[in-house]
């Protein structure tokens, strides 16, 4: 039988953030808010157990009350090897600063007809806040997109400087 998944709450300004873990190694594998697009939610077979996420409470606090300006915590998400490279790219970008979906693809070395697969990629990002897809915005400078609803992501720009 499968090892049973961990999971866990906690609050923050954009909402209850569900989060889960790897049950073997305890890496987080999943941030996602109320009414995501492509969020999670807790299934039957689940074991609530908030142990594996100490790490995690602590920074994300640490990141809303404006003290944390990059996470370092083990993360297991693994996605198509596409994905892991537009992720990658997303991590680089620094608090407090926004990139383009142009961007990103040029950084990973995709031709610019791939915008949209990056858009895809990054609105697949399993660890919202965590991992910061939240900055990625539109060439022109519009708020695009964010499976998280664009109110979480001005929010989050707010608190990181990027917005007034």
């Amino acid at each position: 039988m499968a090892p049973r998944i961990p999971w866990t709450e906690v609050d923050s300004p954009l909402g209850p953030l569900l989060l889960t873990a790897d049950p073997a190694t305890g890496a987080l594998t999943s941030v996602s808010v109320p009414g995501q697009k492509g969020g999670r939610t807790v299934l039957a077979d689940w074991r609530h157990d908030p142990g594996p996420f100490r790490a995690a409470r602590e920074q994300l606090a640490a990141y809303f009350a404006g003290e944390l300006k990059e996470f370092d915590l083990e993360l297991s998400a693994p996605g198509s090897e596409f994905r892991e490279r537009v992720w990658t790219a997303l991590d680089d970008v620094p608090y407090g600063a926004t990139t383009t979906y142009g961007e990103i693809a040029a950084r990973i070395g995709a031709s610019r007809p791939a915008v949209r697969a990056v858009g895809g990629a990054i609105g697949a990002n399993p660890l919202l806040v965590v991992r910061p897809c939240h900055r990625v915005i539109g060439a022109d400078g519009s708020l695009t997109g964010y499976a998280g609803g664009l109110d979480r992501k001005i929010r989050l720009l707010t608190l990181e400087g990027t917005l007034p």
